[in-house]
């Protein structure tokens, strides 16, 4: 079969190579992948992996064999799935509690959106409680995990900020529930309940001067690379409030995976989460949307459509 392969030492970072069919565990189906997105933090892993592995976690598709041990959805299923990587095939092991079935209204590219930054922003969103009339503030707000959050929030009854940085990056962020757009979490007013910082350095500092006292701030990525000082004083205003660190693959309980991706899957089903597909192409030409993904020229995801099955 087809993937997408870590090529340090050749004329581009990966390759489209023959590789051979991967060969699932027990509690693993096959599923052939007809879609996958990609996150900004894969492409910082190219540089740390040896030749020939394989990427990819965020995957759409149909099941071609169930899991020996009978569990997870049947042959012919259209599913949504997360796996650890090699996602970037044609075809993949997945663990069967790692998969969510989709109905024939929802999209494999819509689907494939989902994993990562839909996990993300629903599990970093569970940490501020019950949101109805409650402020939150989300920082990288035009991004896969932004756009979804801002929309998640919003359903649940929350008072929503978006950060963004350069307002070209602002369109469309009220649509999909915003009530207030900044450019800059330096030009944010007031308190919030929680915020889900992404940013690091001086961005996390200034989030822990704007939550309110007992309020959270979820701090799940750090995409300016700057480390942030941080003292007592940060916190004045803000008694008893809370710092968070989230990793999405061990935010909640492995049994949690199945549901929580069905949850997305039936808010996209019934029109109240519509994912940001900020482009979509062919998987052949990945080189064309890595660099203005990582160059933060893409709103919402980047999806790739695999062909040649």
């Amino acid at each position: 079969m087809l993937a997408l392969v870590n090529a340090p030492n050749g004329p581009a970072p990966i390759e489209l190579r023959d590789v051979p069919d991967p060969a699932p565990a027990d509690d693993e189906a096959l599923v052939e992948v007809h879609a996958f997105s990609l996150n900004r933090g894969e492409l910082s892993s190219f540089a740390r992996n040896k030749e020939g592995w394989a990427p990819g976690q965020d995957i759409a598709g149909v099941v071609l064999r169930q899991a020996a041990n009978g569990k997870g959805p049947p042959a012919g299923t259209r599913v949504v799935a997360l796996v650890d990587d090699q996602g970037w095939a044609q075809r993949a092991a997945v663990p069967s509690h790692r998969m969510a079935a989709l109905p024939e209204t929802v999209g494999f590219p819509q689907a494939a959106t989902l994993p990562v930054a839909g996990l993300t922003a629903l599990r970093t969103l569970r940490h501020g409680g019950p949101l109805v009339g409650r402020r939150v503030l989300i920082t990288g707000a035009a991004g896969g995990v932004g756009t979804l959050a801002i929309q998640i929030a919003a359903r649940s009854g929350a008072h929503v900020t978006a950060v963004v940085r350069g307002r070209q990056r602002a369109a469309g962020l009220q649509a999909l529930g915003a009530a207030e757009v900044v450019d800059g979490i330096e030009n944010a007013q007031g308190r919030f309940a929680l915020i889900l910082e992404s940013a690091g350095g001086a961005s996390l500092a200034k989030a822990i001067e704007l939550v309110e006292p007992k309020g959270t701030v979820v701090v799940y990525g750090n995409s300016s690379a700057e480390p942030t000082a941080i003292s007592f004083t940060n916190f004045r205003g803000a008694a008893n409030s809370r710092l968070q660190s989230f990793s999405y693959f061990t935010s909640e309980a492995e049994e949690r995976f199945a549901p929580d991706l069905a949850l997305l899957v039936s808010l996209i089903a019934d029109g109240s989460l519509k994912p940001r597909i900020g482009v979509e192409r062919s998987w052949r030409d990945i080189l064309q949307v890595t660099g203005p993904l990582r160059d933060r020229q893409i709103s919402g995801k980047a999806v790739l459509t695999v062909d040649g099955h």
